[in-house]
């Protein structure tokens, strides 16, 4: 049996690459006679670069940017010719702001990025959006490339409450002829009741009245990038404005175009052609719910599976989706590594957990060997 392994990271414990090899090692432990390709992927989020990187080779370059609550944190960007790759998450994430304070994060670093990206001589600058911790609307990272307003834009969006005005052309100006691709993990838009601040705030540290306040301020912030008209504020309507926290938002003010982050991810590492050689594809995450639908890995890697003709599995930390709900993204089955070893250990010892349970999980799906 050829089994095709394509996990994205397991957010907070494995990598992508880390949790490929997991997956690849338990299963090997009972179907030894399987042929395993391991094919790491990332859907905009942490890990793209370095998932990017594997497939892509070119050149890693360190850089020094501020994090999002003011810290120096060293990032790394990807050249590869004349285009440079970006992930937001090394410079703004989650794992960067404990506890998280979405009030104050600011996406400064992300802007520091690109600055970087252009100094190298970068045409075309591809930037992931995902696992934030942030909800200023991108306006630190404008900042960062010279955009200017009467609040302050890097200070998160409690720095921004009360905006009326923002002049984004020296921005524009040195992003000129440069073209700018948002790769997204999220198809959300940037205000409202399926907005980035009411559908992602929460984990961000955003109490419920925090929510009200802040998508207010975000609204303040789109009418002084804007406008009034409900022309002139389509951007942040957009599918995608609203990806880490409304960095899609900002990009779009600068001509970015977004794509989905897991298309441009299996096509640099050829998972369409992998799925049509292998029998049995296997996907997972850290959790795998009914969100994952919104341009996240798993069901990117599904899609793929289903347009191959092949069967698709998930394999993650927990799994909150019922079969119905697999079954519309493509999913066959799914199994949780909580549900296995128990969510302290599976915390304490992420690759053996998930190492156990891959190989339990193939006895159910590889032929059973013959003592």
């Amino acid at each position: 049996m050829r089994v095709l392994i394509a996990p994205d990271a397991f957010a907070g414990t494995l990598s992508a690459p880390e949790a490929a090899r997991a997956i690849a090692e338990g299963w090997k432990r009972y179907a030894t006679d399987d042929t395993v390709t391991v094919a790491p992927v990332a859907d905009g989020g942490p890990g793209f670069v370095a998932v990017l990187h594997e497939a892509l080779a070119g050149e890693l370059v360190s850089v020094l940017v501020r994090g999002p609550l003011g810290d120096d944190v060293p990032v790394s960007l990807l050249l590869v010719g004349d285009t440079a790759y970006i992930e937001s998450a090394q410079a703004c994430g989650l794992h960067l702001a404990v506890p998280p304070d979405a009030l104050r994060a600011s996406t400064y670093g992300v802007g520091q990025l690109i600055a970087a990206a252009l100094d190298r001589g970068a045409q075309r600058v591809v930037v992931g959006l995902g696992g934030s911790a942030t909800n200023d609307g991108g306006a630190g990272l404008l900042a960062a490339l010279g955009a200017t307003g009467d609040r302050p834009l890097d200070a998160g969006p409690a720095g921004l409450e009360g905006i009326a005005s923002a002049d984004l052309s020296p921005v524009r100006r040195a992003l000129k002829g440069v073209e700018i691709v948002i790769a997204a993990d999220v198809d959300v838009t940037l205000l409202g009741m399926f907005g980035a601040t009411k559908t992602f705030g929460p984990q961000k540290g955003l109490s419920e009245p925090d929510i009200i306040r802040v998508d207010g301020i975000l609204d303040q912030w789109v009418v002084a990038t804007c406008g009034t008209t409900p022309a002139e504020r389509r951007p942040a309507d957009a599918k995608g404005a609203g990806a880490a926290g409304g960095l899609g938002f900002a990009l779009m003010l600068l001509g970015g175009t977004v794509v989905s982050g897991i298309d441009l991810v299996t096509d640099a590492v050829g998972l369409t052609a992998l799925a049509r050689t292998h029998d049995l594809v296997v996907t997972g995450e850290g959790t795998y719910d009914f969100s994952s639908r919104s341009g996240k890995a798993v069901y990117g890697v599904a899609t793929v599976a289903a347009a191959a003709a092949r069967p698709c599995i998930v394999l993650a930390g927990q799994v909150s989706v019922a079969s119905r709900e697999m079954r519309a993204m493509g999913v066959e089955s799914a199994y949780s590594v909580a549900d296995l070893v128990g969510i302290d250990d599976a915390m304490r010892a992420p690759f053996n957990s998930l190492a156990a349970l891959a190989e339990r999980v193939a006895r159910t799906w590889s032929p059973r060997r013959i003592e």
